[in-house]
């Protein structure tokens, strides 16, 4: 692998915003399809088991952070290092990347396995659906290592600007998941009806798929990952560098799911209905946020490579277009929501409460997606500047102090509608304050 042939230095911005975009676009798409099949099929079910699912989310969740973090970490050290033309560091980066992520998640799998019943217990599960999210998880947990070298590995494909082969291994992992979900929940042919368990199960066999596809391409195509020539001291240091930036991006989403867990129980005190649709409005949520999020993926690889080879007029020009693209496209989810959200929850289900549940969630939410694009490009831009616990600090006052405690005094007022409004003005609140910040780095680093 030669860097240059990912060169983000060069070309025009705006070009690169859309050609990198588009690809990661498509593998988003096929992660969400992932979600939304499994959603579907477990829906079809029942309510009961419905439930059981959405409460997983938030351990699942802090699985995939502790990847992400670590991931973040790595594509921020590696992008920079493509910048500054070091191959010798881009190698050390993404295999050192990989070492700590499983490292990391293994200690986290083995606490979850141990601590499954009094965790979701705690998180809202009653009699009736903590049989059914045992039933999940512990076929769930053990195969958690297979999405974990795909996520961070991804991370490391991104930074050397290569957004193709990242998305074609997020639509492999969804177009196998299609295919085994209703063969194993429902069971046809050779297959068992495994029920709850077969979404489960499905979702482990993608993930193997994704990760044996993941593995040839670091290693014999891109050749970024290399166990040759290690040092304890090159290891220690590049642990070092990965741990400076991934543990705060690790913790913090971290949190997320912490925070959605003290707000799914909060939920679930509405009853199944509320939870079911919850569970489901996030997931068509998803799809909504799927272009921020690809935004956000390779926004990090583009300004990193354009920061390590010291072009600062275009890292204020890509930080400046992806303000705007956020923007734009936020107004225009708001105006599709306000359209067809009250009839994307009949998709999953007849029942009324919850249907009504995902309405209003989709009529409100929405409003403030520009602004949850805003906060992702400006702790995106944090990282990258080397200042990942300004970014920590950040999200973590939008869920703690912020969110939570807004929604727990609004929910008494104005029941779920007050939970809604809290994430929208949790996330207008911090952007303005993100947006001080970056001004005052830009002034030190550029």
């Amino acid at each position: 692998m030669k860097p240059a042939k990912y060169d983000l230095t060069k070309a025009p911005i705006t070009g690169l915003l859309i050609s990198m975009t588009l690809p990661m676009i498509f593998g988003m798409l096929g992660i969400v399809a992932f979600n939304i099949v499994d959603t579907y099929y477990v829906s079809r079910l029942g309510l009961v088991p419905m439930a059981a699912m959405t409460l997983t989310f938030p351990v699942v969740m802090i699985i995939g952070a502790l990847a992400q973090g670590i991931g973040i970490g790595a594509a921020a050290l590696i992008s920079k290092s493509v910048g500054e033309k070091k191959q010798d560091k881009i190698v050390r980066y993404t295999t050192d990347s990989l070492i700590l992520g499983l490292i990391l998640v293994f200690v986290f799998v083995v606490l979850g396995l141990m601590t499954m019943k009094p965790l979701f217990t705690a998180l809202g599960a009653d009699s009736e659906t903590l049989p059914f999210v045992i039933d999940y998880m512990k076929i769930w947990y053990p195969g958690v290592m297979f999405l974990i070298i795909p996520m961070i590995g991804n991370s490391g494909i991104r930074a050397i600007g290569d957004t193709k082969t990242p998305a074609i291994i997020m639509a492999v992992a969804a177009l196998f998941n299609m295919i085994f979900d209703p063969l194993l929940i429902f069971g046809y042919g050779p297959f068992p009806e495994m029920g709850i368990q077969g979404a489960a199960l499905a979702t482990v066999i993608s993930r193997a798929i994704t990760m044996i596809v993941a593995l040839y391409v670091l290693i014999y195509r891109q050749k970024i990952v290399s166990l040759k020539n290690i040092h304890f001291r090159a290891i220690v240091a590049s642990f070092k560098d990965l741990l400076y930036i991934g543990i705060p991006n690790a913790l913090t989403r971290i949190m997320t799911p912490l925070a959605i867990g003290v707000i799914t129980s909060l939920i679930a005190t509405y009853g199944k209905e509320a939870t079911a649709g919850f569970g489901i409005a996030t997931r068509i949520e998803m799809f909504a946020m799927l272009v921020i999020n690809a935004l956000t993926s390779i926004y990090v690889p583009l300004l990193g490579q354009n920061l390590g080879a010291k072009k600062h007029d275009r890292v204020l020009e890509i930080i400046r277009k992806s303000e705007i693209f956020s923007i734009l496209y936020g107004l225009l989810t708001v105006i599709f929501f306000i359209f067809l959200g009250s009839q994307l929850g009949k998709l999953f289900t007849d029942n009324l409460k919850v249907i009504e549940t995902v309405k209003v969630y989709l009529y409100v939410i929405p409003i403030g997606y520009g602004i949850q694009g805003l906060f992702l490009i400006y702790t995106s831009t944090l990282n990258v500047f080397n200042k990942p616990m300004h970014s920590a600090i950040l999200s973590i006052v939008r869920l703690f102090v912020i969110y939570v405690p807004l929604s727990l005094l609004l929910s008494n007022y104005l029941g779920l509608l007050g939970i809604w409004i809290s994430l929208n003005l949790s996330f207008f609140l911090v952007a303005i304050a993100s947006k001080y910040l970056i001004k005052k780095q830009m002034k030190h680093l550029l």
